[in-house]
């Protein structure tokens, strides 16, 4: 597989969801990951990412337009020991209480399925970081069947210097959305400053649907961690 640019591919996409990039950085010594989330309705775009311990959190920027919470209010990012756990819904809080028992990522994910959110039945994407190597997951519907679920795990074991890869929900937009389809598409790490990598991933993103963007370095020397976030309500 030929490797993206980055800041192309959200570019070149109106409506991929919710995403999860995570890559090392040239030097191969420090681990970079974004999250981002975007919205089509009002209620989706009614939202804020904020820190919460060595986590973040989705939080209601108006809470009086709040409709119903069940699906965006979650925490995205939580840290179990030297692990980064990041997902697109409460899954979080899931992997992490498997972490917690001594069990893994995928016995986490396989008590889980996609969203019940017909007829798009959005995908649950998650991914663990953990030194410079990484596990993602998609959980989605079989071909839009509500009654079916495909779970499919890729592990990405030290992960060679300036590579990463990218996972989101939707393949583009539509009406239903179709679901994202393959495995992570891998992508290219130019060599820029992490604030530079965050910004370019910001502004890579379709300027009307984009909500919020998370993205973390972590250094593989000394644990060292450095946090940016985005709100495009402020």
């Amino acid at each position: 597989m030929k490797a993206v640019n980055l800041f192309d591919y959200l570019k070149n996409n109106e409506y991929p969801g919710r995403g999860i990039a995570v890559g090392r950085t040239p030097c191969g010594k420090k681990m970079r990951i974004a999250y981002f989330i975007m919205g089509r309705s009002e209620n989706s775009r009614n939202r804020v990412f904020i820190e919460d311990g060595a986590g973040i959190r989705t939080e209601a920027f108006d809470p009086s337009k709040m409709v119903d919470p069940s699906l965006i209010i979650y925490a995205p990012v939580r840290v179990y020991g030297d692990t980064q756990i990041v997902t697109n819904g409460d899954q979080t809080d899931t992997v992490y209480d498997f972490l917690a028992a001594g069990k893994t990522f995928e016995d986490a994910l396989r008590t889980r399925t996609f969203e019940p959110d017909g007829p798009n039945w959005t995908p649950r994407i998650s991914a663990a970081v953990k030194g410079a190597g990484y596990m993602m997951s998609i959980l989605k519907s079989a071909g839009g069947n509500e009654n079916a679920v495909h779970r499919q795990f890729f592990d990405f074991t030290d992960e060679l210097p300036g590579c990463g890869h990218i996972i989101h929900t939707y393949k583009e937009n539509g009406n239903p959305i179709p679901s994202f389809e393959g495995e992570p598409v891998l992508w290219e790490m130019v060599k820029e400053s992490f604030d530079d990598f965050s910004d370019h991933v910001w502004e890579a993103l379709n300027e009307d649907n984009k909500v919020s963007l998370f993205t973390r370095q972590i250094s593989l020397e000394d644990g060292t961690v450095e946090t940016r976030i985005y709100n495009k309500n402020k």
